[in-house]
């Protein structure tokens, strides 16, 4: 029996259910050529041969657990999920090659064309594509794909639980991103890889004929061979949450043209009068952030409609915040790009895998117990090489995104092993990142940060940091609008019973414990968090984001003065 509330969004009302998320979903890497494959599918629960009778319809890209999909039920172990599709290619469509897309299925992917399978995929938040060229048709083709997910913990699957409540959510399964076609000549750009600091951006083109021409948005041309080129743009402008300029340009490489950007900002570290800070393009500031999960109520894993995600992120700039902690989850590439054009630093963390134990990885180190050898931790080989694999992997993803800063690559000692060696492995991947390589406790001897939890207790640097300090958890407070609440169990830190006693609670906790950990030395602060999940009513924002619950032009002004506490510091 259903033991919550269907909240829905406004987004819900302004979808399109003929094609939702229908926008281009490849924002770093723009063709022309684009076939967008959501909208309703068949749909079957069966064992593990494609059934013959598909009884069901489900609206693609939502996972059928949610209100959205038109499924909104939950599935057993050895149940999978399959979808199937009909299409048309538009004439004129194909070029030379055709390429399908998943933005993201759950947690494993089989895929058929025409009866021929043509992909697996393992791992349920990261993209991947197969050629599908000799297995298209002429005139109609029929698109399978049979999702197995039991929620193995050999795989990234973040804050999904079976049994969900406070800080575990419902999981979801299956097809959960756009599902897309484009065609491309025989040689054509699979990718654009680019690294960025205050004066240059180098571009490592992977495929593509070897002579290219590159057109920045201002006319000006680069003509170059080879699969590597460094820009150093005429007229500098730095991106930053205040300015964030992006420049734009064209790529062609013989029958191929894609659209791209890029923006020249830095994260670096600098000593200031004998404390060591994190510094963008290279002054001190103050990374002021709330903790995003990504959960909406009628969507689950993504919003109606790619406004929420815009509007998540112009909610907390209108408090004062300047990064949002992308918390154990991976978004849609048009979530990082909306980041880049408004300006919003990203904190992503890695997504969890292995067993999570609450006496090990809470309680203990709520009570002080935060030094814990992870050698030996987690020792399964195969979800180790998983971790490694999906780490390099969504750092692959996402590294190129100027708002990417910052990686967190364990959370709480969650799945933690070897951190010290996983340190090295994601620097050497992201060496112009920040690495966070224990977010809490259970600290090694490597990481750029000092990662600090603070819940139940007041923030207090006792004593200047060796490292750049991070509070990168703390808050969590706690009040409960009528009306806009998923159930009747609440999860928080510390409860108010109205908004005017959250607003005092919050810019006392800003003013006196945040103000003081700047001047010993703090650099950063993520507060738990952005909106309410399900029974966690400790957001900005009601989980069905049709309320603040807190004003703004109360709070934001705080965030302000905080700011140019930290701006400050390079004048003294």
């Amino acid at each position: 029996m259903k033991q919550y509330n269907t909240l829905y969004t406004e987004y819900s009302e302004k979808m399109n259910p003929d094609c939702p998320f229908s926008d281009y979903p490849r924002p770093r890497l723009v063709r022309d050529s684009y076939f967008c494959l959501n909208g309703e599918w068949d749909f079957a629960v069966a064992g593990e041969e494609i059934p013959e009778v598909f009884s069901e319809r489900i609206l693609v890209p939502f996972p059928p657990e949610s209100a959205l999909s038109g499924i909104e039920r939950r599935f057993s172990r050895g149940e999978r999920l399959y979808y199937k599709r009909t299409f048309n290619l538009p004439e004129g469509f194909i070029r030379d090659r055709v390429i399908l897309h998943f933005g993201a299925v759950d947690q494993i992917a089989d895929v058929w064309l025409g009866g021929v399978k043509v992909a697996h995929h393992e791992g349920g938040y990261l993209p991947f594509s197969v050629d599908v060229t000799e297995a298209l048709s002429e005139g109609e083709n029929t698109l399978v794909v049979k999702a197995t997910d039991d929620l193995s913990h050999d795989y990234p699957y973040g804050k999904q639980r079976r049994r969900r409540g406070g800080m575990w959510y419902t999981p979801v399964s299956g097809i959960w991103q756009t599902v897309w076609l484009e065609s491309v000549p025989k040689e054509y750009i699979e990718e654009i890889r680019i690294s960025a600091n205050m004066r240059s951006a180098t571009l490592k083109i992977l495929g593509g004929e070897d002579k290219k021409r590159l057109t920045l948005a201002d006319g000006t041309v680069y003509e170059f061979e080879g699969n590597e080129l460094m820009l150093e743009p005429r007229d500098i402008h730095l991106w930053s949450p205040e300015n964030p300029y992006i420049y734009d340009f064209t790529l062609e490489s013989g029958g191929d043209s894609v659209r791209s950007y890029f923006a020249l900002r830095e994260i670096g570290m600098k000593e200031i009068s004998g404390v060591p800070r994190l510094t963008l393009n290279g002054e001190p500031y103050l990374f002021n952030g709330l903790l995003d999960q990504g959960y909406f109520p009628d969507g689950i894993y993504l919003p109606a409609t790619a406004e929420g995600y815009r509007d998540d992120i112009l909610a907390a700039k209108s408090y004062g915040f300047n990064v949002l902690r992308k918390h154990i989850k991976v978004e849609p590439g048009i979530f990082y790009s909306l980041c880049d054009r408004l300006g919003m630093i990203v904190f992503q963390d890695m997504v969890n895998n292995s067993g999570y134990s609450f006496l090990r990885d809470t309680a203990l180190p709520t009570l002080g117990m935060k030094r814990l050898p992870d050698r030996f931790l987690h020792p399964r080989q195969k979800s180790r090489e998983i971790f490694i694999e999906h780490m390099l992997d969504e750092i692959a993803y996402l590294d190129s995104y100027p708002s990417v800063l910052y990686y967190t690559v364990f959370n709480e000692g969650w799945g933690q092993f070897e951190s010290d060696k996983m340190y090295a492995l994601a620097k050497a991947a992201a060496p112009d990142k920040i690495i966070d390589t224990t977010s809490g406790w259970f600290t090694g001897k490597m990481s750029d940060v000092d990662s600090r939890h603070v819940y139940f207790k007041p923030i207090k640097i006792k004593k200047p940091p060796t490292r750049p300090l991070v509070i990168s958890e703390f808050g969590g407070y706690s009040h409960r609008v009528g009306g806009h609440l998923f159930g009747e169990k609440n999860y928080g830190y510390s409860i108010f019973e109205s908004q005017g006693e959250l607003e005092e609670a919050l810019i006392r906790l800003y003013e006196c414990e945040v103000g003081e950990a700047i001047r010993m030395g703090a650099s950063g602060f993520i507060y738990t968090e952005l909106s309410d999940i399900e029974d966690e009513t400790n957001g900005f924002l009601t989980y069905d984001r049709r309320r603040k619950k807190l004003d703004p032009s109360k709070i934001k002004p705080v965030m302000d003065k905080l700011k140019e506490m930290v701006s400050s510091l390079n004048k003294t």
